[in-house]
């Protein structure tokens, strides 16, 4: 059976597992890699210097590996999209590649990238991500594994966001966003993803840690610095407690602020 539609263009110089499919009127250009059970459908277009694992479903219209939207960058640039395995990446999604010589922009595996969602160059997603419709990620911009961004959320350049955080839809955020929050509006934090929490299957002993945690930072009315020092007094037992403490001990960046009651839409 033939899997790749007379209409495709692939060039000589992409290599193909044998079983990769490829629908009508994709691109698929030179120094591209598209491993075994990958699924490539129409119109769908992969530039050079791309790498694609395994059981991806690429679907129609997504472009991958396209120059980054950089006032500053050199198309003569040797960078760089690195993709997983068994990412679905829906309709229109864009990612471009590095925009210095020899950087990446990297997806993990097993993330869920949806329509018309945007990650610029040099973005780096970890594993089991969900990045819902129209979502835009600028430069830089770091996704732990198991982050939700919800639809239109759009995220500043160089932030970086912590394991299994929940971001709301249409949020703006500028700032470094800790592992495990609930994060919304404008750079404000209203609790724990507990629900993320209970579906990762964390323990109840650490997620008591967390809000220990998460109060000491976000309610107790300390400083940063203040916080900082109670939470390392506490000596968590829990691995979960123990990451949302070294992020936050080790952020450049500010943090999302605890919301005020009443300061925004619900």
């Amino acid at each position: 059976m033939n899997r790749i539609h007379p209409t495709a263009l692939i060039a000589p110089g992409a290599y193909l597992a044998d079983d990769v499919e490829v629908g009508p009127y994709a691109i698929i250009e030179d120094r591209v890699e598209i491993g075994s059970g990958t699924k490539v459908m129409a119109h769908a277009v992969v530039r050079a210097y791309t790498t694609i694992g395994e059981r991806n479903r690429i679907h129609m219209g997504a472009i991958i590996g396209h120059d980054p939207q950089d006032v500053a960058f050199d198309p003569a640039v040797e960078s760089f999209v690195r993709i997983g395995s068994d990412n679905i990446i829906r309709e229109y999604c864009t990612i471009h590649r590095g925009t210095k010589p020899g950087s990446e922009t990297r997806i993990g595996s097993n993330n869920f990238l949806m329509a018309g969602s945007h990650f610029a160059h040099n973005v780096q997603v970890g594993d089991r991500v969900v990045v819902a419709n129209n979502a835009l990620l600028a430069g830089y911009v770091t996704l732990g594994d198991r982050v939700f961004v919800s639809g239109g959320a759009a995220v500043h350049q160089f932030c970086t966001i912590g394991r299994l955080a929940m971001l709301s839809g249409n949020g703006r955020f500028s700032c470094n966003i800790p592992p495990f929050v609930s994060a919304l509006e404008r750079n404000a934090v209203a609790g724990l993803n507990l629900v993320g929490l209970r579906r990762a299957g964390v323990a109840q002993d650490a997620i008591r840690e967390l809000k220990q945690a998460y109060m000491l930072l976000y309610r107790s009315g300390l400083l940063r610095s203040e916080a900082i020092a109670r939470m390392q007094a506490c000596s968590f037992g829990s691995e979960e407690a123990r990451e949302f403490l070294a992020f936050v001990a080790g952020s450049s960046r500010p943090l999302v602020r605890a919301r005020v009651k009443g300061s925004g839409d619900e």
